[in-house]
């Protein structure tokens, strides 16, 4: 699967950074890195993600009212939940989501 665009919504601004880099690092993978509710839905709206990763920051509440949102717009897009660790636990969870092996 190549040119994957993956939004990633942290409220953590080093911590979003830190996976912004390390996602586009892949070089078939562009991440488009949010640090509100508001500006995820506009970046889900101006582009066409193949995957939504979500940051422990989030709330559950708020976590639950985007994806009832993104998948009113595009439903079965996967949302991945992301609590830390390092980039092989990042880098497997997008691979289960989208299905690569």
């Amino acid at each position: 699967m190549s040119n994957i665009q993956i939004l990633v919504i942290g409220r953590h601004a080093e911590i979003t950074s830190t996976i912004i880099r390390l996602i586009n690092n892949k070089p078939d993978w562009k991440c488009t890195g949010v640090l509100t509710d508001e500006e995820a839905i506009a970046a889900f709206d101006e582009k066409s993600f193949n995957a939504v990763l979500i940051g422990a920051g989030v709330t559950p509440q708020e976590k639950q009212q985007l994806c009832d949102i993104f998948h009113a717009k595009k439903p079965g897009i996967p949302v991945i939940q992301h609590y830390g660790g390092g980039s092989g636990l990042l880098f497997a969870e997008i691979y289960q989501a989208l299905g690569i092996s």
